[in-house]
């Protein structure tokens, strides 16, 4: 905010505002001010030293109402904001409501991400964490930016396992087993069927023969694969709803089977489809890339030529202005192909597609496996989540009205913040145990740091901001708070720019951990009414503001705890 006031009056020639924006920097002795521009890089395109340019550029701000001084100092511009101009912002803040933070940089563009992507009848398990919520956050952030977004579910609906779904639904499963038990009762007959496929190889040749069954259209074997999805969308939609998630798409490859050809048809004309012991690839060697595999020596499509198709099909559909994968690292490889033929075939939009990548979830004692039945279904982990909150909540606060409610908000938010704390890439060794320690720099700590400024609010009523001030938060510790309140867009635009929920994640923990200095540190409720009003906007304030961060990440924000 008072960094775009001080950038509006520097004018140098050759350089960009997003240049100047990099360069700000924050005194590491705040004494010398709240912010310091380094004028070296200016001295080559003025040919002055950036002495004589920090001098010649101070005489801009002889009349700006929020610098309290402006010095000269070695090269840099030293700016000392002043406290109680910067503090009276907070009537904007909350004139802004759940608003604040909202942009229109966004207007008349499109984004789609791509994100969670689950397979059909396998269950939620906690590998699926991190898409499903880094790529909701990002859905919700792009969003709040003025972007119209649209979110895909690729589902995982097409391949041969559906064929050894049907081989084991058909050898171990009985309908009324899985109607009850659902997508872990489909998991727990697939389990089955890898292990004895190792003893014998034959079920191998019947699952081919049933998937292609399903590829013909047959009604028996099209029958199971849709009663197969229909149990798992049902059972995912409960996950999907107590993680906040929506969707504006579920096609997923099956939806493509009747979209790629036209797409290989592109490839020939192009010359670019080479054929290699039957099968037909696209050759990258001269990318340092092994080469894209399109079809099999038998026929068979593979992703690559469906996400292909899909490339083409989004562009036609919502003629994206960018199209995110929110996919784990271990696909690096495969999303650099496939950008890379897509920019071959002269596709309209290839450098508007990114690959999201993300750190990968293993168990503390190996990585996971639903072949082999070693996982942590997702739903587990949010009941017990739940239940620990209820827990904690009883034994500190037993009459508290919507106990329920505030134990499901505090459990699950817990689950959902331990994947948004982290830089995206950063690998996860689950523990049960960390996701579950509410102590620290976690969701249930800015959640009861809201709660306590509603407290305040209940306590102290509503701040008249007429009577406000100002000089009455603009001490050390309420100044703090006051900048990191108002720090709050450009988080969000940072999160956006390098689509990392976590810049959002770690800017409320900042805030609350300022807020809570602060009421440590000064009376609020039973101060002189001159100051209360001050105090109380500043916590309905920061209240707002930690609302709306939790809401960006789809974690609620309880008025109690």
């Amino acid at each position: 905010m008072f960094e775009n006031e001080i950038l509006k009056r520097i004018k140098v020639e050759g350089f960009e505002a997003s240049d100047l924006v990099s360069m700000l920097e924050v005194p590491k002795d705040t004494e010398k001010g709240d912010i310091a521009l380094p004028c070296f890089r200016f001295a080559k395109a003025l040919r002055k030293s950036p002495v004589q340019i920090a001098n010649d550029l101070k005489e801009n701000f002889d009349d700006c109402r929020f610098l309290e001084s402006v010095e000269a100092v070695g090269g840099y511009l030293n700016f000392k904001l002043n406290r109680v101009a910067v503090a009276k912002e907070l009537e904007t803040v909350l004139q802004q409501g759940e608003n604040y933070g909202a942009s229109k940089e966004g207007a008349g563009k499109t984004v789609c991400i791509d994100f969670s992507s689950v397979n059909i009848a396998k269950p939620f398990h906690i590998g699926h964490l991190s898409t499903t919520v880094i790529g909701g956050a990002l859905y919700r952030i792009f969003e709040k930016l003025g972007y119209k977004v649209v979110g895909i579910n690729h589902l995982g609906d097409w391949g041969t396992q559906f064929g050894k779904l049907i081989v084991a639904f058909h050898k171990w499963g009985n309908r009324e087993e899985i109607e009850k038990g659902g997508v872990v009762a489909l998991n727990k007959i697939y389990v089955k069927y890898h292990q004895e496929a190792e003893k014998d190889p034959s079920l191998d040749d019947e699952a081919r023969a049933w998937f292609k069954r399903i590829e013909d259209g047959d009604k028996t074997a099209l029958d199971l694969f849709y009663w197969f999805k229909e149990i798992t969308l049902l059972e995912v939609g409960k996950i999907y709803d107590r993680l906040k998630i929506k969707f504006d798409s579920y096609d997923g490859e099956s939806f493509y089977n009747d979209k790629m050809q036209p797409v290989l048809d592109i490839l020939e004309q192009k010359g670019l489809l080479v054929e290699d012991n039957g099968a037909k690839i696209v050759k990258l060697d001269d990318y340092d890339m092994p080469p894209c595999l399109l079809v099999k020596a038998d026929g068979a499509t593979l992703y690559a030529t469906r996400d292909l198709a899909a490339a083409y099909y989004r562009r036609a559909t919502y003629d994206f202005t960018k199209c995110l994968y929110v996919v784990a690292y271990q696909q690096n490889l495969h999303f650099r192909q496939l950008f890379k033929v897509l920019e071959l075939m002269d596709f309209s939009g290839y450098e508007d597609m990114e690959h999201i990548n993300f750190g990968m979830v293993s168990l503390e004692d190996g990585s996971m496996s639903s072949r082999e039945g070693r996982v942590v279904w997702l739903k587990d982990v949010l009941d017990q989540a739940v239940d620990k909150a209820r827990l904690i909540i009883s034994e500190k606060n037993p009459n508290a009205e919507d106990c329920e409610q505030i134990a499901n908000s505090v459990g699950i938010g817990a689950v959902v913040f331990s994947a948004l704390w982290n830089n995206r890439i950063k690998d996860i060794v689950f523990s049960f145990d960390k996701v579950l320690n509410f102590d620290g720099e976690t969701a249930p700590y800015i959640q009861y740091t809201h709660a306590r400024c509603c407290s305040l609010l209940r306590k102290g009523g509503e701040p008249d901001v007429l009577k406000v001030d100002y000089n009455a938060i603009a001490n050390n510790e309420g100044y703090e708070v006051v900048k990191s309140i108002l720090a709050f867009p450009n988080a969000i635009e940072q999160s956006a720019q390098m689509r990392e929920p976590c810049v959002v994640s770690r800017h409320i923990v900042d805030l609350a951990e300022k807020f809570n200095r602060f009421y440590i540190s000064n009376r609020i409720v039973d101060c002189e009414e001159c100051e209360r009003d001050a105090r109380l906007l500043l916590a309905k304030v920061t209240a707002q503001t930690l609302k709306a961060g939790l809401s960006l990440l789809g974690i609620d924000a309880p008025v109690i705890m």
